[in-house]
């Protein structure tokens, strides 16, 4: 049930209709619950009985942490739901991975046997929820929160649509008390939900699916396609993966929105960021959080000497590498994204030293050139990201840097990328300008439908044929 297709509107309708019409805030909890469930079991219907299990699992246990007189069982109640939750992501999403691997270092050393795959469906949106329902058990074991005394509420808090397939990661100290609060109609905040719904969906329909068309056939065969070709798919992934994953998080927002709940903002421009650290404070916000909060600063963060933080950050990032897939294109991809990281800490140290360097880094030309450079090295690593083997990255890498004439023409038209890429500076313009708030909140009604009308129109005529499904469906 795709954000961008009918049958989620529809659902989305009947739900909004029932919601508001409900007057009791307790009914509007249960018909949310009821709605999540059936959403997520249109995927599947065991998967959804899955996560219903597995998160009263949770509630009972956080109760348990909670509890008078369990004082000495907490570090073991807690200990069982991390085990539990990662078991419970470790055996669907990266067993066969493990295995795999375990097959290929036997035939290194020369066995002749190989260990069985397992047949497993991946629960889709695992690591994104099985995050939540870490961050909720450790937050009241750290009496963060106190632990959800209303099972309703807590499974809302897990299994809320909007949310629930892709994030934002959510934190229960900022959902929970949300669930308590009856909710009131609210013209402003409707026509807010509007906003990012739309703007979510032009995003993955007329940027991120048109993007598709051009990137797919390349990455399909990359040795067929001239060096050119592999540097316009590259940009146009770039535009593609921004436009995929920040469209579903608007999408997700303007939903929750429209019922009365706000989600936590999950992108802020990062391609306007002046160096990686700054990248990854504004791409997957609610990710990098969680990263820094339950796994950096636990390893110890930046608290002594540079060489354990920068293991620090490197153990981190290779995790979050790891999280994005059971690969080792995503391993290496997120040891890379740590390397970078690092880089990026010693060269600033370096630069504070040097007052010339930094006065220049600092001034409006140098930090053109700081965002010119980290997105494109964010582009470079993405084209690890999108390779389906290390032996394709390895191609492609080759082809970018070694001229290759290619037997096929290019499928990226420049000028289309170039046209796309210039709609996308001028939104960033519009926001950084500061007249989003005044086209969010202070426009004339007429002109902000006229505005819907013109976006909806727009997005409509730039959809290719051929939809695709999110990319961060795969996490």
């Amino acid at each position: 049930m795709l954000f961008c297709s009918e049958v989620y509107l529809y659902f989305f309708l009947v739900v909004f209709t029932a919601y508001w019409a409900i007057a009791w805030h307790r009914g509007r909890v249960w018909l949310l619950l009821v709605a999540s469930f059936y959403f997520y079991a249109c995927w599947n219907q065991w998967l959804a009985l899955l996560i219903g299990v597995s998160t009263m699992i949770d509630y009972t246990l956080a109760r348990g942490m909670d509890a008078p007189g369990w004082h000495r069982w907490r570090k073991g109640l807690l200990l069982v739901s991390i085990v539990g939750n990662l078991g419970l992501l470790c055996y669907f999403k990266y067993m066969n991975f493990f295995l795999e691997s375990l097959n290929q270092s036997l035939h290194a050393l020369g066995a002749s046997t190989s260990l069985p795959l397992l047949q497993v469906i991946l629960p889709v949106g695992i690591s994104f929820y099985t995050f939540e329902a870490i961050n909720y058990t450790v937050d009241v074991y750290r009496r963060k929160v106190p632990a959800e005394r209303n099972l309703a509420n807590f499974m809302l808090f897990i299994t809320f649509f909007p949310h629930l397939v892709a994030g934002p990661i959510v934190r229960a100290r900022d959902f929970l008390p949300q669930t308590h609060r009856p909710k009131k109609w609210n013209w402003a905040r409707l026509n807010l939900g509007v906003q990012f719904f739309l703007m979510g969906l032009f995003k993955k329909l007329a940027i991120a699916d048109r993007m598709a068309c051009f990137v797919d056939p390349v990455f399909e065969n990359p040795a067929l396609y001239p060096s050119h070709a592999l540097w316009m798919a590259m940009f146009a992934y770039a535009l593609q993966v921004y436009g995929d994953f920040s469209g579903y998080t608007d999408m997700a927002i303007g939903s929750a929105h429209l019922l009365g709940y706000k989600l936590a903002q999950n992108f802020n421009m990062p391609y306007i960021a002046r160096d990686i650290a700054e990248f990854w404070r504004r791409w997957h916000i609610s990710l990098s959080l969680w990263l820094r909060d339950y796994l950096f600063i636990p390893l110890g963060g930046s608290r002594g000497t540079n060489w354990q933080t920068n293991r620090n950050l490197l153990i981190t990032m290779t995790l979050g590498g790891l999280w994005h897939g059971a690969s080792w294109v995503f391993v290496i991809w997120g040891i890379i994204q740590g390397l970078l990281l690092v880089i990026h800490r010693t060269f600033s140290a370096w630069a504070q030293t040097r007052p010339l360097l930094s006065r220049f880094l600092h001034s409006p030309l140098g930090t053109v050139w700081c965002v010119m450079v980290t997105f494109f090295i964010f582009c470079l690593t993405l084209m690890l990201f999108r390779s389906q083997s290390l032996s394709q990255a390895g191609l492609i890498f080759h082809n970018l840097f070694v001229f290759v004439p290619g037997t096929e023409s290019s499928p990226v038209h420049v000028s289309g990328l170039l046209y796309t890429y210039l709609v996308v500076a001028v939104c960033h313009a519009v926001a950084l300008l500061g007249y989003r708030r005044w086209l969010a909140f202070k426009m004339p009604a007429p002109l902000a439908g006229i505005a819907y009308a013109v976006v909806l129109c727009l997005t409509l005529l730039l959809t290719p044929a051929s939809g695709k499904a999110f990319i961060y469906f795969q996490f």
